[in-house]
């Protein structure tokens, strides 16, 4: 078999193991009923890459996939905007709703749906015009709710969004307001979490769940211990976060510095929580 330039930074002499795999394919028996696993090649080996013990390989191969796609699409820089799944869009059924009351709440807060959609709509078009959309790209869970609000506005201004969609029950699809080609699939939250913060220059943050609070903390907890650089980690409506978290109480018990603080800034409009990342970046 000749060889083939696969690097296009140069000549790579070897054939690659696509072609192998699919040489492979085509000599093997047609009458045979299986494959024998032990003789396949390893990487063209379902049974082999879902064993428990192959995990760390998975692990892996998670993180490296949408990264070699990240880094082809030239994606410099991210905008994460988390949020509830559940928030349905303005004048649209709560579809998680248990009963008339949470129905009537959900349906309600439908109002951080459109700001999740402003506010990508305002961090995309500086994307799109200061950056022709490498920097500052809207990036969300993929799913329903106000990840689909952050995506959908980014698309409203015609720019890219990402989505690093995650394998639950109810959001196994993401949403249909995502770029194609820069939507990526998980099964580790882990490495999902990874992702959301390797490039993230900013992080918005709308009323959620415990999916929501999860990466509000994954994201504090990095900042406090330096494990990663500050940034911006705006709160949207402060009266639901005030609600729902009692943060002030955590520092005048002292378990965390009264500094720690100031790593949260809130935020009541689109346009409020734009104004925070640009002072603290500077931007003109």
């Amino acid at each position: 078999m000749p060889a083939t330039p696969r690097d296009p930074h140069g000549w790579d002499p070897f054939p690659s193991s696509r072609s192998e795999v699919e040489g492979a394919r085509e000599a093997s028996s047609p009458d045979a009923a299986s494959p024998i696993s032990a003789g396949q090649l390893a990487f063209d080996d379902p049974d082999f890459l879902t064993r428990a013990e192959t995990r760390g390989l998975r692990l892996q191969l998670e993180w490296m996939k949408p990264e070699l796609h990240l880094i082809e699409a030239g994606i410099r820089s991210t905008i994460v905007l988390f949020g509830g799944a559940r928030i349905p869009e303005p004048g649209t059924e709560a579809w998680a709703a248990r009963n008339e009351s949470q129905k009537r709440n959900l349906e309600a807060a439908s109002k951080y749906y459109d700001e999740a959609r402003r506010f990508a709509q305002i961090a995309s078009r500086h994307s799109a015009n200061s950056s022709g959309g490498k920097e500052f790209v809207i990036a969300t869970g993929g799913g329903p709710g106000v990840m689909e609000a952050g995506n959908r506005g980014a698309k409203d201004v015609g720019a890219v969004s990402i989505a690093f969609n995650i394998s639950v029950p109810h959001e196994q699809e993401p949403n249909r307001y995502v770029t194609p080609e820069l939507s990526f699939g998980f099964h580790y939250f882990a490495i999902r979490k990874m992702h959301f913060l390797q490039r993230a220059k900013a992080i918005a943050i709308f009323p959620g769940g415990f999916g929501t609070l999860d990466e509000l903390f994954e994201a504090l907890a990095l900042i406090q211990t330096k494990k990663m650089q500050r940034i911006p980690v705006i709160l949207f409506h402060r009266e639901f976060w005030q609600r729902v978290l009692d943060i002030e109480a955590l520092a005048e018990l002292g378990t965390i510095a009264p500094g720690d603080l100031d790593l949260l800034t809130y935020a009541e409009t689109a346009e409020d929580g734009w104004e925070a990342i640009r002072a603290f970046y500077d931007i003109a």
